[in-house]
């Protein structure tokens, strides 16, 4: 049967007027392909959207593209499965080893909020439920197909994608998607130049694109450079016998933190006090990034490669690695000077939330934001300076001090993704602009139009874009 019938299209099933939830559906007659399918988190409202069906039948899905393995991307797989997805999952080899270990982590916390809630009496699900179990993960994991970069591979009839490194995280890329006769560029999430430990994005590849489809979550701003406001908060803290919480994306950002702390206290600049990495999944991640520098991935910079390999790049001297919940307890409410660094990084959940809870009543603590803090999160109400928050059902005090520091952010800004785009051979058909809170995708939209003088949009949640 020729299944070429009808024009390709785009539909925004998700970050569009908002950040997460990425979802975009490629038709052809009936061939459809998803990329990246993505958590919808922040907001009640936003969240409540996971638990509404796809405007599709997951089994008419033929394939799903991964541009990376932050939950936003790919947290909704094991829902699309549980609901009779069948087909393959391509992403790096990274994205896939990355991706395993957050699914499988997301479906645990689930399951045990779910637990709680239900204990507690505070959720408006009777019973509480999880989205999906650890089982629907696995079998989400079961349909990954590792694919190498810089390699053209056929995933459906006339759609072929080709992975480029872009410099976000480990395995991070963005893709090169042909689809029955139109080129586009789908930029994921597009990392920066001078990552401490993977390379910088790859150029546009050269040649016309039907749509560049690109990310727009700092295309307001500039990041600030890195400053000494992270080392300063460390030691105003430490000075008054307090303790540093740092909640960070397991991947990523705490190998970051990390790298940086190490820094700081073989330079002398803070004092060498208990670090603790207190988030299983990590300590996961770090060994994959571990993996990455001591097998040279062409994904590391080399220089880190010739430096580090066989070493730890991660370890302050006074790293402990704390991978049970009877050893997370044990820093809570800590009675020592110590920095915990712990999971998620808006303080939605995880173990971070109960170091949180013990932490932010007391003023001698100091909680250090250092990542994208979603409308609606825990993490953003601190930052915008809540006197309280609620936490398990019960409303917490906020007495520690809160800050905010961006410099360590992997997601390019505005003048970045700018510059990034103009290096192509020639303007684009069109760019769509996803991404972004609402507003931002708009005037970073406006700013494709005026600057580069190129045709562009941000959809909405919903919208169809024929291409």
């Amino acid at each position: 049967m020729n299944n070429v019938a009808g024009a390709p299209s785009i539909q925004f099933l998700g970050a569009a007027g908002t950040v997460t939830g990425s979802r975009f559906l490629l038709t052809c007659g009936n061939v459809k392909v998803m990329v990246d399918c993505g958590m919808f988190q922040g907001l009640k409202e936003l969240r409540l959207k996971n638990w509404n069906p796809l405007p599709i039948d997951p089994a008419e899905v033929d394939a799903v593209l991964l541009t990376h393995a932050h939950l936003d991307h790919c947290g909704y797989l094991p829902k699309l499965v549980k609901d009779g997805f069948r087909g393959k999952i391509h992403a790096t080899e990274f994205t896939a080893k990355l991706a395993e270990v957050i699914l499988r982590d997301s479906a645990r916390i689930q399951t045990e909020d779910a637990k709680y809630a239900a204990e507690k009496g505070y959720s408006k699900h009777n019973p509480p439920r999880a989205l999906y179990e650890e089982e629907d993960a696995a079998k989400a994991v079961s349909l990954f197909e590792q694919e190498d970069f810089h390699t053209r591979v056929q995933v459906a009839e006339q759609t072929f994608v080709t992975f480029h490194p872009s410099g976000h995280i480990l395995g991070a890329a963005f893709l090169e998607v042909e689809f029955f006769g139109k080129r586009l560029l789908f930029t994921g999430d597009m990392g920066r130049e001078h990552h401490p430990l993977l390379i910088s994005p790859d150029p546009v590849p050269a040649g016309h694109w039907d749509a560049v489809i690109t990310e727009s979550t700092y295309g307001d701003r500039e990041h600030t450079p890195i400053t000494t406001d992270f080392e300063v908060a460390i030691n105003r803290t430490l000075d008054r016998g307090g303790s540093i919480l740092i909640p960070a994306f397991a991947v990523d950002r705490t190998e970051v933190i990390l790298v940086q702390l190490r820094e700081l206290m073989e330079a002398g600049k803070i004092p060498r006090v208990p670090v603790y990495a207190d988030s299983p999944m990590a300590l996961k991640a770090l060994n994959f990034y571990r993996q990455a520098i001591n097998e040279a991935s062409p994904e590391i910079r080399p220089d880190i490669v010739e430096v580090w390999k066989g070493k730890d790049p991660f370890s302050t001297g006074t790293l402990v690695e704390l991978t049970t919940v009877d050893e997370s307890k044990t820093i809570n409410d800590p009675k020592q000077p110590c920095i915990i660094i712990s999971a998620s990084g808006m303080g939605t959940g995880g173990r971070v939330v109960h170091h949180l809870r013990d932490m932010l009543p007391k003023a001698k603590h100091t909680v250090v934001f250092v990542g994208y803090q979603a409308l609606g999160t825990r993490g953003q109400n601190l930052v915008e300076g809540a006197t309280e928050v609620k936490m398990h059902g019960e409303m917490v005090q906020v007495m520690a001090s809160i800050e905010s520091i961006q410099a360590f952010s992997v997601h390019a800004d505005g003048d970045e993704l700018i510059a990034w785009m103009s290096t192509v051979s020639e303007a684009p058909g069109q760019v769509l602009v996803v991404h972004g809170e609402a507003g931002v995708a708009e005037s970073f939209s406006d700013r494709i139009k005026s600057q580069l003088g190129w045709k562009s949009h941000a959809p909405h949640d919903g919208e169809i874009v024929h291409l």
